[in-house]
């Protein structure tokens, strides 16, 4: 929840010229209120713009939610699903996520899908339990042709806005159990299509390490996106 209007604009004008890259594919997914901004400064650019969230339900009395059609109309690519402060703070569960993926694959959204654990789980050794369980929940009933199209990102609770970053060992030991469960929920072909991200205090000094491993596809960046270290990190994934 940051950036006004005009600082969102101020921001992007900053960012863009430098953001653009034919070889990274790059999606800002400010507040619902800049979405309008971001599409016209990154028009004509290649970037695309994204949703922070979005409701499962076409319409309805849903007072302060925002439907997927309403995004589908404006021009938005992505839309974050599942992200963990949706699901610590709205109680958003893993099956409100399969609903949202659903929806937003019928309005032409392409969902980043988010899943991690809390440090307790870490600590407990159930990482890898956990994390299986939401993506299972998430993609029952998602036929794999749409599974290869999407994002799943992957951002340990305890790595967000806390200045923590899981080591890329560790990063890449989970996005590797994401891409078997995949495998074993569907096959190897959209076990490799599928998109794996992760997220957790992604900065442009430890960027290249995370993306040198072989099961993580890119980042899903909080803070360092409102700052110009967002077109290291860009700059590392190229």
């Amino acid at each position: 929840m940051h950036m006004t209007v005009s600082q969102a604009a101020e921001l992007l004008e900053q960012l863009t010229p430098s953001a653009k890259n034919d070889a990274v594919e790059v999606v800002f997914c400010p507040p619902f209120t800049d979405l309008h901004v971001a599409l016209e400064k990154t028009k004509g650019t290649g970037i695309g713009v994204g949703a922070q969230n979005m409701h499962f339900a076409e319409k309805g009395a849903y007072t302060g939610e925002i439907a997927p059609g309403m995004l589908q109309e404006l021009g938005v690519t992505h839309v974050i699903l599942g992200h963990s402060e949706r699901r610590a703070y709205f109680n958003e569960t893993d099956e409100d996520i399969n609903a949202k993926i659903k929806k937003a694959f019928d309005h032409k959204l392409t969902p980043i899908v988010c899943c991690g654990e809390s440090l307790t789980q870490r600590e407990q050794g159930v990482t890898m339990d956990f994390v299986r369980q939401q993506i299972k929940v998430a993609l029952l009933g998602i036929p794999g042709k749409r599974v290869r199209e999407m994002v799943i990102a992957y951002e340990p609770i305890w790595a967000i806005g806390t200045g923590k970053v899981a080591t890329a060992e560790q990063a890449q030991e989970v996005c590797a159990g994401i891409r078997a469960t995949i495998r074993a929920l569907y096959d190897d072909a959209v076990a490799d299509a599928v998109r794996i991200q992760y997220g957790g205090s992604v900065k442009g000094e430890n960027a290249a390490e995370l993306f040198a491993k072989p099961d993580i596809d890119g980042a899903l960046v909080g803070g360092a996106s409102l700052k110009e270290d967002f077109i290291n990190i860009i700059q590392a994934a190229e």
